[in-house]
């Protein structure tokens, strides 16, 4: 693959890939680093970066502390994989001191369907590889300027109103870039989701690659194709462009993607190289055209959309489409879990289920195949009331990224901050009837909570009070995908986060008395309008959550 933009200056990094093959990290992590520690990382140029291309990120601490991020293709993990996760969070996940809320040896579970640990010893990285490539299970390209971790719905195959199992393709996508040195070095990260069923599970107007359920002409199921999504600054809905593919063209269709994007991509400006600004730059029409030039087959014009909705979650108990069985989807709030717990939850697949979990993208964990006669032990098991099927609906919605515990860009604390206003509200406010309020917590801009597609979306601040300067989140209400689609309007700029709790009730309370017959929160937001929630959230009654 070439870089077609002659004329473009290349950045840093990307004098750092030419340089040496971000791959070839993972050998010197084996040979050198993990011996003579982080210094001699240092001590390489760019070296840093090309971690990422092994899952690994320095955390904020700096030193011999590293986040390793463990790549979960479309969710679907083996009870047998999940015990060994778990175990090596509780060995090796271990900070100098207990986190006052979540303790030692604990796991985060990504809006990517990733696994992430955190407090990793450079020196204890290859024993994790080891232990994890023996079940089958890889960090490689969890992270970097390639194929990000594919997406799918996390019921594929047990959705009895899906349209076609699509994990078989997420996992051939996933299987075809996963090492693959050709397409490793694309000019920013490139995320992609699959999914078969119809009710968007996989977020597909929020990625640079979405496929999602059609019929097609000849009246086949397969996928509508959306290009150029994303959030951060700059947040874009994907482009439909006009092409269909069957699921055996979904592969090639994605190589043609990733080459364009690699060939005509922004190589000199990071902050605007996502794919969603070549989208912009060439248009729809020009993004097909460019594509087919690459595609080894004809595009077809895209079929009739066959997603109706974006679901909220898949926490409770469902019926799967093999009769008898069914899936329980657990609320792990804000994603955050001990390793044990997940030790657990594996030897509850293996007892009481198919022996199979599967992670979601709003942080949460399911546990599939669970027979009608042993569904009453399950729900009796002490884990459930740890990670419950029946939560509230702010704590069973609660997203959170890693925020400023370990993460440098963040500007708040994002996992206990989150977890603590989600049980405040659960317990003083009022239901308005609804199952779930989706609640995501970012700690800066860059959204990797999603804030712009929840119902109550969160990006992290520092606000003026007096003299001091205090934590503080500008507040987004009203955001969803799916067929009602739109980014959260932003109403409320640096409020201090002392304040949030009263000014989410306050508002809440309006919603409560003021929503129609079955209108969602997103819904009433976006008639109640953006001028007239921000006065809501303005009035003065702060209250401290505890």
């Amino acid at each position: 693959m070439e870089f077609l933009r002659s004329e473009q200056t290349l950045n840093q990094i990307e004098r750092w890939k030419l340089e040496r093959h971000p791959l070839d990290v993972r050998q010197a992590v084996i040979d050198r680093y993990a011996a003579e520690g982080p210094q001699a990382i240092g001590a390489v140029a760019g070296e840093a970066e090309r971690l990422k291309w092994v899952g690994l990120y320095p955390q904020r601490q700096g030193g011999d502390a590293f986040m390793l991020r463990i790549k979960i293709p479309g969710g679907r993990l083996r009870a047998g994989q999940a015990r060994v996760i778990g175990e090596l969070a509780g060995e090796f996940a271990r900070g100098p001191a207990p986190n006052p809320v979540f303790g030692q040896g604990f796991l985060d579970l990504t809006t990517r369907q990733d696994i992430q640990l955190h407090w990793l010893r450079i020196g204890d990285v290859p024993e994790v590889w080891r232990r994890l490539e023996a079940v089958g299970v890889t960090t490689i390209q969890a992270c970097g300027d390639s194929a990000r971790n594919v997406l799918c719905c996390p019921v594929a195959g047990l959705d009895a109103d899906e349209v076609v199992d699509a994990y078989p393709v997420a996992r051939a996508i996933s299987d075809y870039f996963t090492g693959n040195r050709e397409y490793a070095n694309l000019p920013r990260k490139f995320k992609m989701s699959v999914t078969g069923c119809r009710e968007d599970c996989a977020n597909a107007e929020i990625n640079d690659v979405g496929l999602w359920p059609a019929r097609l002409a000849d009246g086949a199921v397969g996928f509508n194709l959306l290009v150029g999504g994303g959030l951060s600054d700059g947040p874009r809905m994907a482009s439909d462009i006009d092409v269909s593919v069957r699921p055996d063209q979904a592969v090639e269709l994605t190589r043609a993607i990733a080459q364009l994007f690699g060939e005509l991509g922004d190589r000199e400006n990071r902050w605007t190289c996502r794919m969603r600004y070549l989208v912009q730059e060439l248009g729809p029409e020009g993004f097909r055209e460019e594509l087919q030039r690459r595609a080894a087959f004809p595009l077809s014009t895209a079929g009739e959309t066959l997603t109706r909705r974006h679901r909220g979650d898949h926490v409770g108990v469902h019926r799967q489409k093999q009769p008898g069985l069914n899936y329980v989807g657990l609320s792990v709030t804000v994603g955050r879990m001990p390793g044990r717990n997940l030790v657990e939850a594996a030897r509850l697949a293996d007892e009481h289920g198919s022996g199979e979990l599967r992670l979601s993208t709003d942080q949460n964990l399911i546990l599939a195949g669970v027979p009608e006669e042993r569904l009453e032990g399950l729900l009796a098991e002490p884990l459930l009331r740890e990670h419950s099927p029946a939560p509230g609906p702010f704590e069973r919605g609660a997203v959170a990224c890693t925020g400023s515990e370990f993460c440098r860009f963040a500007i708040v604390e994002t996992k206990a901050r989150a977890a603590t206003l989600a049980r405040w509200l659960d317990r003083h406010v009022e239901p308005a009837g609804e199952d779930v309020i989706r609640l995501h917590f970012s700690g800066c801009s860059a959204s990797c909570a999603q804030p712009q597609i929840a119902d109550i979306g969160f990006r992290g601040e520092v606000a003026h009070r007096g003299h001091e300067i205090v934590e503080a989140v500008d507040i987004g209400l009203g955001g969803s995908l799916g067929t009602e689609a739109a980014f959260i309007d932003f109403v409320e700029g640096a409020k201090p986060l002392d304040e949030v709790p009263e000014a989410l009730a306050r508002l809440l309370a309006r919603y409560r008395a003021e929503r129609g017959h079955d209108e969602r929160f997103h819904q009433w937001c976006r008639r109640a309008g953006g001028a007239s929630l921000r006065e809501t959230i303005q009035e003065d009654t702060p209250r401290e959550a505890g």
